[in-house]
């Protein structure tokens, strides 16, 4: 296959194609434009040869005398243009005489006419059929029949006209007008082809950029689609592959750390056993407590890697109904907490982890602010907005970029009886940024903590809901 890349889905074959189709619909349109182009199409005055063949038939009745004048002039007429000359005392001539004509239209047949002539006219005009002069009796011409018949006069010498009708216009624009309107006609045509190419290349690759955006937003076993060219099919089985070794890398680490979950709870089991032997009740009490410090540690770690590799599929749910309800069970449980906002927003994501960063915020306002409150916020582009703020102590303007740290504990406001180990921020961080969004901490004007969370908006292709788009960081300093 690789000795013959056009019988595949390539970008090479597309590239081919799309040039070859570009010919050849250009080839089409060219003869249709001649086809159907009407004046469009045609040549300009100057290649019809309409100038010379009315040069030449003014050169001869210029020489001819007076009374073989108008019998040539007739004689040279053709289905195409007739002539007539006119003495200067005629009711013709006079009509020429006075007429009024548009001198922009006059300079150009004079430019054309005058070099095909031996000697330059003392007057040209120039006039159409919607102009009065065209109305003069006798004119070697049918009004009905040649609507949009053309006229040129030439005075001789001796005062008298000779007349050329051409009964309808075979010609086309003047070389200017012709090269202006290939210009515009080529750019048009040039660049609905480079969108057309450029869109046959980019699709395949915008389609991969958005299948790898969304890799957070799926179950770890979801794979990218293997769909366009070949090349963008080998990219996308290279992520996939990559993929599936760090899934099962992660898989390692979390059975690795189970296991040492696992053997630690032994060792920690013997020493409390021990310690119940001691007789000092203040240093037994130090032990246990040390023990039971030991233990929440490597519980809590051994959570925050399974909630790593977690394979909780994203489902649409009522953001706000999560939300209240979060704000009513700590409202049972004797702590005050209000919810403003919407009464119902879906939200495409991962319910459960969603619900635990949640409650992890709120948690954290009620042991260490008072009176927390949930506002949600719907934004212009479609995401969302979660606030949840308190007026506690609030958190030291010079460890507040340090708060996602894992294990890191702002001493000063908790203890290590009140709170976990320092990985419930680094967790929801993780959760959120892994739905697109982001978390951001900030202390309040007038004492207290804001916590801002950040959902983007979702994708919808047709009737499927493809999961939130990601909008990285949009407050000015992203949370570190």
């Amino acid at each position: 296959m690789r000795r013959f890349p056009f019988l595949g889905d390539t970008i090479t074959r597309r590239l081919v194609v799309t040039v070859a189709l570009a010919a050849g619909v250009t080839l089409l349109l060219l003869q249709l434009f001649f086809a159907f182009g009407g004046t469009w199409a045609k040549p300009d005055v100057q290649a019809t040869g309409l100038v010379q063949q009315v040069a030449t038939v003014i050169r001869l009745v210029d020489a001819a005398t007076p009374a073989e004048r108008a019998r040539l002039a007739t004689a040279a007429n053709t289905d195409t243009i007739h002539y007539g000359w006119y003495d200067a005392g005629s009711a013709v001539a006079g009509v020429l005489e006075r007429g009024q004509y548009l001198e922009p239209q006059v300079a150009q047949s004079r430019a054309f006419l005058e070099p095909f002539l031996a000697r330059k006219p003392d007057r040209i005009v120039v006039f159409q059929e919607d102009n009065p002069v065209s109305r003069a009796p006798g004119l070697p011409y049918d009004r009905i029949r040649n609507p949009d018949a053309y006229f040129v006069g030439v005075r001789l010498a001796d005062g008298s006209w000779i007349l050329g009708i051409a009964l309808q216009r075979f010609w086309g624009f003047s070389p200017f007008e012709r090269l202006m309107l290939q210009v515009v006609t080529l750019a048009l045509w040039v660049i609905a082809v480079s969108l057309i190419a450029s869109r046959q290349l980019s699709r395949p690759i915008e389609h991969l950029a958005e299948s790898v955006r969304q890799f957070g937003h799926q179950p770890p076993s979801a794979s990218i689609e293997e769909v366009g060219p070949r090349e963008i099919k080998l990219v996308a089985r290279t992520i996939n592959g990559m993929q599936a070794e760090i899934q099962r890398f992660i898989e390692y680490r979390t059975t690795m750390l189970a296991a040492i979950s696992h053997d630690l709870r032994t060792p920690l089991t013997r020493i409390r056993l021990r310690g119940e032997y001691i007789d000092d009740k203040w240093q037994q009490a130090n032990l246990f407590r040390d023990v039971d410090e030991m233990q929440a540690m490597i519980d809590g770690a051994l959570s925050f890697f399974r909630d790593d590799a977690a394979s909780e599929a994203a489902t649409v749910f009522d953001l706000p109904g999560l939300l209240q309800t979060i704000a009513y069970d700590y409202s049972d449980q004797g702590h005050r907490v209000d919810y403003h906002g919407p009464n119902k927003t879906c939200y495409v994501g991962r319910l459960y982890v969603l619900k635990r960063v949640f409650t992890n915020l709120v948690e954290n306002s009620i042991k260490y602010g008072k009176v927390p409150t949930i506002d949600l916020e719907q934004q212009d582009d479609g995401s969302l907005i979660v606030f949840v703020r308190d007026r506690g102590p609030g958190i030291p303007p010079e460890v507040l970029p340090r708060v996602f740290d894992p294990y890191f504990r702002v001493d000063k406001s908790r203890n290590r009886q009140t709170g976990g180990v320092g990985l419930g921020l680094t967790s929801a961080q993780a959760i959120v940024r892994s739905h697109g969004g982001d978390i951001v901490m900030e202390n309040r004007e007038g004492g207290g903590l804001e916590v801002r969370v950040l959902l983007p908006a979702m994708i919808q292709t047709g009737r499927n809901i493809s999961g939130p788009a990601h909008i990285g960081h949009m407050w000015g300093k992203p949370a570190r």
